[in-house]
């Protein structure tokens, strides 16, 4: 099924930009968010299909096939003891069970493949762990070059991860405020895709899917 996507839109301005090439931020230094004509959309038929993050192209930004490891639906595990505590029912949407055990592999899988789709020729983020480790193994899968900016104090798990993946690392000193600025500055140098934290409109977009598998998983008869 097509993506629904229409244009992305500057949470800050408002000011409408083209899907169709990489956009980084608004002229104005807003976040772009991907906005979608979905009004004939039918739920039924989307719960039809096969349970996974890829459920719901219509309300995807992708128009062709996903740089995928095969992400599963997460289940939700009830949490009896904090339900008592807290007095109210209490659910867990447990993401460990996706590529690189956490809920960062849903924006690494949907920011590659549309880097991939719009041309970008490489990345360069920084991470304090998870994200550059997701990213680089998706980036791995997409053949994309990536160049993955921590500090020195990022855990080292992490960073095997990324190497384990054939992601580049350059460590710096100082914090993840730094790590930022060198990223940037590596894309600015190279032509690279700066794939930092609202600095691309679709890592959101990918995190958005929990938020689409609650709504299957807890039943919502509301819109969506």
């Amino acid at each position: 099924m097509p993506s629904c996507l229409s244009h992305l839109e500057c949470a800050r301005c408002s000011r409408t930009h083209d899907p169709n090439v990489l956009q980084q931020r608004c002229e104005c230094g807003g976040t772009l968010l991907a906005r979608y004509d979905a009004r004939d959309l039918d739920l039924e038929r989307v719960r039809r299909r096969p349970p996974g993050m890829w459920r719901y192209p219509e309300l995807l930004p992708l128009r062709s096939d996903p740089v995928s490891l095969g992400e599963p639906e997460t289940p939700l595990v009830f949490l009896p003891r904090l339900s008592e505590r807290w007095g109210v029912e209490t659910w867990l949407k447990d993401d460990g069970l996706l590529p690189t055990g956490t809920f960062k592999a849903r924006g690494a899988a949907m920011g590659v493949s549309r880097a991939v789709e719009l041309g970008a020729k490489a990345v360069a983020m920084p991470t304090a762990g998870n994200a550059g480790a997701a990213w680089a193994l998706y980036a791995a899968r997409a053949g994309l070059p990536i160049t993955v900016v921590m500090a020195r104090t990022a855990p080292a798990s992490q960073r095997a991860e990324v190497e384990v993946a054939g992601g580049e690392i350059e460590l710096v000193e100082g914090s993840i405020a730094d790590a930022g600025r060198r990223a940037k500055e590596i894309a600015a140098e190279t032509g690279a895709l700066f794939a930092a934290t609202f600095f691309e409109p679709y890592r959101l977009e990918g995190k958005k899917t929990a938020w689409l598998e609650l709504f299957d998983q807890a039943g919502d008869a509301g819109g969506m």
